[in-house]
């Protein structure tokens, strides 16, 4: 069998599907939330907050001090839990989910569809998995031919 397909001729198709992706409504809510979230001065507020103190952090257990990081620690844990109670910012997470979701089955659409023409285009057994008749299996024939 010969090649129908270059690696370009994939990329490419891979491309098109992407146009396609970011044009669903997944793709346009996480737009939309996201802009909405780098306009939410209290949220912006709270980021900056929090990278403060995890650079504060990074140093803090870079000198060894224990009590300080814990410290530190706990105010990003509060600033977090602000954050994430905030309607908006949920809106936001699971729009980031709804489009991994999206991605993720696009993969396994692919990942399934590529190994199940493998293994039927190698006389296999979709059921079991395999790419040729496992001599060792029984199909119900016996030891004579069917």
């Amino acid at each position: 069998m010969t090649a129908k397909y270059t690696r370009d001729d994939i990329k490419q198709r891979a491309r098109e599907l992407a146009l396609m992706i970011a044009e669903t409504e997944e793709v346009d809510f996480f737009k939309r939330a996201e802009k909405q979230i780098n306009e939410h001065l209290r949220v912006q507020e709270i980021i900056a907050e929090i990278k403060k103190y995890q650079k504060e952090a990074v140093n803090l257990q870079h000198y060894g001090k224990k009590e300080a990081l814990k410290e530190v620690e706990a105010k990003i844990d509060e600033l977090q839990n602000e954050i994430d109670a905030i309607p908006l910012v949920q809106e936001f997470k699971q729009s980031q989910m709804d489009v991994n979701e999206l991605l993720q089955l696009v993969s396994m659409t692919i990942s399934k569809t590529v190994t199940d023409h493998i293994i039927t285009s190698m006389g296999g057994d979709l059921l079991r998995g395999t790419t040729t008749k496992n001599p060792l299996i029984d199909d119900g024939c016996g030891k004579e031919k069917c």
